[in-house]
Formats: C-alpha cells, structure tokens, sequence
C-alpha cells in the first residue's frame, strides 16, 4: 500500500508524492519511519532540490526482514547514517564513521526518513528501547551521537578536561552541552556564543553559561558546532596550554599561526566526523537514563504534512531540535 513522503523540490518548497512499500533484499530491513529530526545539512537540498527523499536522523519500526536477517518484525530502532562495509581497516577497528568503502548515505543518497519507508542494511539499523518514545530516539544520532563523539576526540587528547566552551548552539552545539552535562556533570561549566539570541537563551535554560567570546576565560576544550571561520579563530585564541578545538561543524576555513596558536601551548585543531556505530550502546544507555533531559532539546514536533513549516522554523534560529513524525 502506497504512503506519502515529503519530497524537498528546490527554492526553499516541500512537496509530496506517493511511495510503494519496498521489499527487502537479503541482508535488508524495511524500516516504516516514524520520526527524522531536522538538521542543518538538510538545508541545501531544501535550497537546491534532492533526486532521493531525505532526511538521515530517523526512528521507526521494522516491518519486514529479508533473508539472512536475525531483527525481529516489530523491533524499533534508529538508522546509522553511514552504509558503512564492515569489512575495511577503519571498519575493523571500530570507526565505521570514516568506512574506506562506504555504500552509500541515508537521506542522501538513499531514501531516508522524510519518507514513510527506508530499505536498510541490516549492519545500519540499531534496535531502541522499547520505552523511548520515536521522536526522543532521533537523539540517538546527531544530537548524542555525533556531539559525543567530538566529546571523545577532546578527550584523546586532553583527558582531564575541566571546562568547555561551545560555539554555536544550533542541534549538534546544543548536543554537546547535553552530552557535557551527562557525561561530566552537571556542574561541569559550558560556556556558549551564538549569532541567535533565542540560542543562547534556550541554552542557559539548560545549564549553559553564556559568554561573549572576548570574556570566554581560557578553556580546556571548545568544539566548533557552528562552521563559521570567525568562530573557529576566536576558539582557537581562548584554548589554554594543551587546549584543544574540535571541529564538527562542516562549513568554512581556518586559519593558524602554527607557533603561537598550537606550538607554544602545545594546542591541538582536530576535526569529528560524525560517530561510530560502537557508540549507540553507551549513548543508549545514557538516553534510556535521562529520557526527560533528552527530550528537553526537542522543541518542536509536526506532522509529515506539515514538512515545509518545520523547515521553515528550523531555519529562523528559533528552535531547537525539530522532528517530524508519522503515524503507523
């Protein structure tokens, strides 16, 4: 039976079409979607137009198992970005997020979850509790995936982190300072800058402290969530001896004076790449734990059929994590 996808056509239009349930070939689940957060990569196919239904943080139910499968019809879960081969170097030591041969991208070049239906390898899918409503599971991906794997590239180089600061705090920014609280404690200081005065407001309600740039004391560690060159170079200039930076806002340049910004402080410029399919359990857990924390960062949620103004107000820098859900 044929159900809608929200299609993104170009100019900054969501359209709609109809889509045939798939079957699944061996390996392969089909995933009946229920929930895709919104993020800001999604903004140049809302610009330009996708030739595939996008969307790459979604949740849902399995529905069909094809040979060679063992998840159980029913399962619910969420779908890994990376169609990653598990066969590679990278693949196996763990960091399916840099897979040398990747397959393929969900949402990108693969139906992803602004569609009612995902074929997925079964390697990519991750089952949720059962208590974790669809919506909240999203979280599993950017919001706590990808923010606490660049949490975990600090920390390889800078263990004893004691502070942090994060610049921009659109969904991925406002993830780390989630995962900061959870992980570190909380009272463990997160000190944030934002173009968006909403952002930053919203942030302080969940523990944040903001911080013009120029009044940032030196930090151990900042990660860079929002992209922007301006924003890298202020980070950098605030790192304390052995600071590090994460960059895992994809965007613009930087620039370094090797000697004064890394060398006298023996800093370091790192770069995060989404996370690795390992991390789920733990991060799993963690959500499990803190349902109510978690769900804190979900500000909005509309109907399939309302895609175009959840991008619309995703885009005004007002909102949080927006998720966009079906029904069954």
């Amino acid at each position: 039976m044929a159900k809608t996808a929200a299609v993104l056509i170009g100019d900054g239009r969501v359209g709609f079409r109809e889509v045939e349930r798939p079957e699944p070939g061996v390996g392969e689940l089909v995933v009946r979607c229920r929930a895709n957060a919104i993020c800001g990569s999604d903004r140049g196919a809302f610009d330009s137009g996708a030739a595939v239904v996008q969307g790459h943080e979604a949740a849902g139910e399995v529905i069909a198992a094809g040979a060679g499968t063992s998840t159980a019809v029913g399962t619910r879960g969420v779908v890994y970005l990376m169609v990653f081969c598990g066969e590679c170097r990278s693949c196996r030591a763990g960091a399916t997020n840099v897979c040398l041969d990747k397959r393929g991208d969900m949402g990108f070049n693969r139906a992803g979850g602004l569609g009612p239906y995902e074929v997925v390898d079964e390697r990519v899918f991750f089952p949720v509790d059962d208590r974790v409503p669809f919506a909240t599971a999203t979280a599993l991906l950017d919001v706590m995936g990808t923010s606490g794997h660049a949490l975990d590239r600090a920390l390889m180089l800078r263990p004893e982190i004691e502070d942090l600061y994060v610049a921009g705090v659109g969904p991925v920014g406002l993830g780390v300072l989630l995962m900061a609280k959870l992980r570190f404690g909380v009272d463990f200081p997160v000190y944030v800058s934002d173009v968006s005065p909403w952002r930053v407001e919203f942030a302080a309600g969940l523990g944040a402290a903001p911080r013009k740039v120029e009044e940032l004391p030196l930090v151990d560690a900042a990660v860079d969530a929002s992209g922007r060159t301006e924003a890298r170079q202020a980070a950098v200039r605030r790192l304390g001896r052995r600071g590090v930076l994460v960059c895992v806002g994809h965007g613009q340049r930087l620039e370094l004076d090797v000697s004064r910004d890394l060398v006298s402080n023996e800093a370091a410029v790192i770069g995060s790449e989404y996370f690795p399919y390992g991390d789920f359990e733990r991060n799993h857990a963690l959500l499990v734990d803190n349902l109510d924390q978690a769900s804190k960062l979900i500000t909005h949620q509309f109907d399939l059929s309302e895609t175009q103004l959840a991008f619309e107000t995703f885009l005004s820098g007002e909102s949080g994590k927006i998720v966009v859900t079906q029904d069954a």
